[in-house]
C-alpha cells in the first residue's frame, strides 16, 4: 500500500497490544452487552437458590455460569495475542481526516465518521468502528498522553458517541 498523506498531524505513537489488553478488551464488551449481563444476573440467581435452598447443583450451575465468560474470553485473548497482528507494536497517527494506523507497510486510514463510539476501561481507551471491532490504546502504553489522547478523540468525534470518563 502506499503512505497516506495526512494533514495537520495532532498526535502519533505506537503500542503494542498484550494478552492483558485484549482480555480487558473482552471483559468490558462481554460485561457491557446484554447477553454479558443476563449470564451474570443468571448464575446470581442461581448462588441465591443455593443460598435458600443449600441445593449444592445450584451453586455448581451458578459457579459455572459466573466463571465461563471470563474463562473463555481470557482464551480468546490469548489465541488473538498470538496473531502476527499483535507480534509488532502499531503505529498510530491521529489527524484532523482520521486515524492512520501502521503495521509493517500495511495501512488503513479510518476517518472520524467510522467511528461508532469512544469509550474507555479503567485500562485502556477504546474507539469503535462496529458493535464488535475496536482500537485499544492502552493506558499504560500511552501514560500521561492518555488525556491527549482523550482530547484528540473529543475534537473530532460526536459528543454523544463519547463515553469516555474524565477524572
Amino acid at each position: 500500500m502506499r503512505r497516506t498523506e495526512i494533514r495537520k498531524m495532532e498526535m502519533e505513537f505506537d503500542v503494542r497490544i498484550t494478552k492483558k489488553d485484549l482480555y480487558d478488551y473482552q471483559l468490558h464488551h462481554a460485561y457491557t452487552s446484554p447477553s454479558g449481563l443476563f449470564g451474570t444476573i443468571v448464575g446470581c440467581l442461581f448462588i441465591v437458590g443455593f443460598l435458600n435452598t443449600g441445593t449444592a447443583l445450584y451453586l455448581i450451575i451458578g459457579a459455572f455460569v459466573i466463571l465461563y465468560f471470563p474463562w473463555t474470553l481470557h482464551i480468546r485473548a490469548a489465541s488473538q495475542a498470538a496473531s502476527p497482528v499483535f507480534k509488532e507494536p502499531l503505529h498510530y497517527r491521529l489527524s484532523e481526516e482520521g486515524l492512520l494506523v501502521s503495521s509493517g507497510e500495511e495501512e488503513q486510514l479510518v476517518p472520524w465518521e467510522s467511528i461508532t463510539k469512544a469509550a474507555a476501561t479503567g485500562k485502556t481507551i477504546l474507539l469503535y468502528t462496529s458493535k464488535v471491532n475496536a482500537f485499544l490504546f492502552p493506558k499504560r502504553a500511552l501514560g500521561e498522553r492518555s488525556a491527549e489522547l482523550v482530547q484528540v478523540i473529543s475534537r473530532y468525534v460526536a459528543p454523544e458517541k463519547v463515553k469516555i470518563r474524565t477524572a
